[in-house]
């Protein structure tokens, strides 16, 4: 029997005020990765971790839409910190560092930070005078080659599992978090958490497929990646889950794995015919014009891509004036709302597949939840030549 994913936005006086929820991409636990997602308000409060240069870390508890300021305070208690004069030469800021190495200097009074992360950047608290010192930690940057779980699981499980997880986080989503997002930009963030996470997700998706196919270093079991990617994005699709599909094509597509034109050489004809039609499908062309038609064709329950219709609406916001010569621009506002009735639409039935219970399956839904990504594309690029030198 099909069982129905279920994902219930709980009303704000139904939370117990001291509920704690890490944030999924935190989480390398199975035990808590396999709990089903519910929506995070700005007031939830979380746990994370807080690297030092040496990368030693505290663990903090924090508001989700807590300020820089707030994280410093938590981390300066931490530590013993003297909190005397305030601005003395050794107090603390906090630096978003990306695996790449790339360091933001994150503001005291920014919020809500910890949704605004890489997918592989991590918070560091140090002096000003170690600023220049900050690298990555170890683990981001170090790869070992090697089968992992999707070569042992079957397209069709692996399929079904992103399409469960994306709808538990597409479900998430508050409508008003699309108009927040657009129309309020970073002053929104704390309104915005469960699109950013969901947005995060996807580019997540993305990273995965290159980096699957990236370290698998023997050329027949590389082709029969693709082949098996192929066939994911296809169930996804066949699911109704479009911003997976959109996610493991675009993952494909990455320069780094395009260029592997020995590995591309292997798949046979009917996969290579079915690949260039996913791209067409998800070529950006006229306005996405084929994207469009198959979405329009397509009855609830949907997962779209929900970048494009980030991308719509900001097209509505700045095409036009909110108001104009003093007056609501009625026509605009109306436009923004039919949009985002389209997210209600899509969200009007429950997601039902066929699914099977069994440690196997669990196996690979824990596995779908936690992905180990490498999002450096100069890394990307660095196993690719690697795994074929001289390709075009």
């Amino acid at each position: 029997m099909p069982s129905c994913v279920h994902t219930r936005i709980p009303d704000e006086s139904q939370l117990p005020s001291k509920q704690v929820k890490p944030l999924f991409r935190h989480f390398r636990r199975i035990d808590s990765c396999l709990q089903t997602r519910v929506a995070f308000r700005g007031s939830d409060e979380i746990f994370c971790r807080v690297y030092m240069p040496d990368h030693s870390y505290v663990t903090i508890r924090s508001r989700l839409s807590a300020s820089v300021q707030d994280i410093l305070g938590s981390v300066t208690e931490k530590l013993q910190y003297s909190e005397e004069p305030a601005g003395r030469e050794d107090s603390l800021i906090l630096v978003a560092v990306a695996s790449s190495g790339e360091k933001v200097l994150l503001q005291p009074t920014e919020d809500c930070v910890f949704t605004t992360l890489g997918i592989n950047s991590h918070l560091f608290a140090c002096t000003r005078d170690s600023y220049e010192a900050l690298v990555p930690l170890p683990e981001e940057i170090q790869v070992s080659p090697g089968d992992t779980e999707i070569h042992r699981g079957e397209p069709e499980d692996v399929a079904n599992n992103l399409t469960a997880f994306h709808w538990e986080l597409f479900r998430c989503v508050h409508e008003l978090e699309f108009v927040d997002y657009v129309f309020h930009g970073e002053r929104g963030r704390r309104e915005t958490a469960n699109l950013e996470l969901l947005l995060q997700r996807c580019s997540e998706v993305t990273h995965w497929v290159a980096t699957e196919v990236l370290l698998c270093e023997a050329p027949g079991k590389r082709a029969q990646l693709l082949k098996k990617f192929i066939k994911i994005a296809a169930i996804c699709k066949q699911n109704q889950d479009l911003l997976s599909f959109f996610a493991v094509v675009m993952g494909l597509d990455n320069a780094a794995v395009s260029r592997l034109r020995l590995t591309w050489e292997k798949l046979p004809g009917k996969f290579k015919n079915l690949f260039r039609k996913f791209e067409n499908l998800t070529d950006p062309c006229r306005n996405h014009k084929s994207y469009r038609e198959v979405i329009s064709k397509m009855k609830p329950p949907v997962i779209p891509f929900v970048p494009l219709i980030l991308k719509d609406l900001t097209f509505l916001h700045e095409g036009s004036k909110t108001l104009v010569d003093g007056l609501v621009n009625i026509e605009k506002l109306h436009s923004v709302a039919e949009k985002v009735r389209t997210v209600r639409k899509y969200r009007s039935r429950p997601l039902c597949l066929d699914m099977e219970a069994s440690p196997h399956h669990l196996q690979t839904k824990a596995y779908v939840r936690q992905f180990q990504v490498i999002d450096n594309q100069n890394l990307l690029f660095e196993l690719s030549y690697k795994l074929e030198a001289n390709s075009q």
